[in-house]
């Protein structure tokens, strides 16, 4: 142990503590000996208090341990306080400064990749936020936070894998990309947040009829198990989230008011909002300092040697025309697709007779087709904001087609999941090739031509561009227009 650790100082201490102990006690003996005074026998009864302390060590700190990585991140929350339940003393590191601490070469003795927490112990350092509250649990014989059985310990240990793998990653990979500390993905958001649901709703069904992970008081699964929602409820799962798990609510807010959480953790509060996605600019460069002009000396004139023919560089590096676009090579059109989105913004009253009626008065079915969307995975629209968000990107991305299409977006329902639907006019026959190829959003929804001969087609088409509600017997919870 190196002898400049606070470990090495509180080692010499203890054993300081051992010695004066064992001085207590001759003293003690020796005096009953030789006399039978009051004095003698507190002397003796010191000592029997004094090894009582020894022999529970762990309840007054004996086990010195000093905790690397702060107190302000849950990963630290699962280890303080199971050393409150288990009275076990945890020093904080002193000074610790994240990206500078856990960069040094002693701390990269103790953990080589030099992530946090680390915690330092006399028979070594442990790292994994996981694996050093076990530790900590541990350090108490028949600890009830490991449970009374081995059944018990069996699924303390199953319930803290789940809130590693389904609950804490889930919340990672919706979170981390919102704040800026990885890029931001919308598929991966909708799979994060779907296998977060699947995961809360299976929490919340163990809850329906359980106070507790594993049987009836709080063990170290509960412990981890809160540290982990914590971040969840504190950064990202608004009050219309988790309303749908009840039972997880419950269990939380229980949790976090425990006297021995609430010593850690502080008053908790819910978010408000949903983080905004942070936007992933490069940062800048810092520019570097102008190097000093050097002189050029002139070069000596060579004697003239004859004109060979020159290539016409400059036709040869011209940048080549940019290729129009397939649509600009159709034959003209009598509809005028800019003409039609000023009328339909323009209009403010008599939707019906004045916009709808003025787009079938334009419509070129020889230059232009009406197509049907339907979104594939409806059922995965539990999450209102989500939804909307998820159209919002897919209009975002649509942006190429501005110049040749024209779009309804509608989100049906009150409750979800919510049902996405969509109506869109495009230049030519077919959609465009090009909008498959760049926008990945159109591989899932299923694309249907509108048959404008079909007056039930050409009605729904006409409800879709007014926004009409209800709209097929379900009310609207938003329509947005591509112009």
């Amino acid at each position: 142990m190196d002898q400049a650790s606070p470990l090495y100082n509180k080692a010499a201490a203890h054993v300081f503590f051992l010695l004066t102990a064992r001085v207590v006690y001759s003293a003690a003996f020796i005096s009953l000996r030789i006399c039978s005074s009051d004095f003698c026998r507190l002397l003796a009864l010191a000592y029997c208090q004094l090894s009582e302390l020894l022999r529970r060590g762990g309840e007054i700190g004996v086990c010195w341990l000093v905790f690397h990585g702060g107190n302000g991140n849950k990963n630290a929350f699962k280890s303080l306080i199971a050393a409150e339940y288990t009275g076990v003393q945890i020093e904080l590191a002193k000074n610790f400064e994240m990206g500078v601490s856990n960069k040094t070469p002693e701390f990269l003795k103790m953990n080589p990749i030099g992530k946090i927490p680390v915690l330092e112990t006399p028979d070594g350092p442990i790292f994994e936020s996981n694996a050093i509250a076990r530790y900590v649990t541990r350090l108490k014989e028949n600890n009830p936070l490991y449970g009374s059985s081995l059944i018990d310990f069996a699924h303390i240990e199953q319930w803290i894998d789940f809130s590693s793998m389904e609950i804490d990653v889930n919340i990672a990979r919706w979170l981390y990309p919102r704040v800026g500390y990885i890029p931001y993905l919308a598929p991966a958001e909708e799979l994060a947040i779907t296998s977060l649901k699947r995961a809360l709703g299976a929490l919340n069904t163990h809850l329906a009829s359980n106070t507790y992970l594993v049987g009836h008081s709080i063990t170290l699964a509960d412990i981890i198990m809160t540290c982990n929602l914590y971040v969840g409820f504190s950064r990202i799962l608004v009050k219309s989230f988790t309303s749908e798990f009840p039972h997880v609510e419950r269990y939380f807010w229980t949790l976090v008011n425990q006297p021995n959480f609430h010593k850690v953790l502080g008053e908790v509060k819910q978010t408000d909002s949903v983080p905004a996605i942070s936007s992933q600019k490069k940062p800048v460069q810092p520019k570097e300092p102008a190097k000093p002009q050097e002189v050029k000396k002139e070069p000596k004139q060579q004697p003239a040697k004859p004109k060979t023919p020159e290539v016409n560089e400059e036709e040869e590096d011209a940048p080549k025309p940019k290729p129009k676009n397939p649509l600009d090579l159709l034959p003209p059109s009598k509809m005028i697709l800019d003409e039609w989105k000023r009328l339909y913004s323009n209009t403010k009253t008599n939707f019906r007779e004045v916009a709808i009626k003025g787009f079938w008065d334009m419509y070129d079915p020889e230059g232009y087709s009406l197509w049907f969307c339907d979104y594939k995975y409806n059922d995965e629209n539990t999450v209102s904001f989500v939804t909307l968000n998820k159209v919002g990107g897919f209009l975002q991305r649509m942006d190429l087609a501005r110049k040749y299409a024209f779009g309804k977006m509608l989100v049906i329902g009150s409750e979800p999941p919510f049902k996405v639907k969509g109506l869109w006019l495009f230049r030519g026959q077919e959609i465009p090739k090009f909008v498959f190829d760049e926008v990945y959003d159109m591989e899932l929804y299923d694309w249907v031509k509108v048959d404008i001969s079909d007056e039930i087609q050409k009605e729904r088409a006409n409800a879709m561009i007014e926004d009409q509600e209800p709209f097929e017997g379900e009310a609207l919870l938003d329509a947005k227009c591509f112009k």
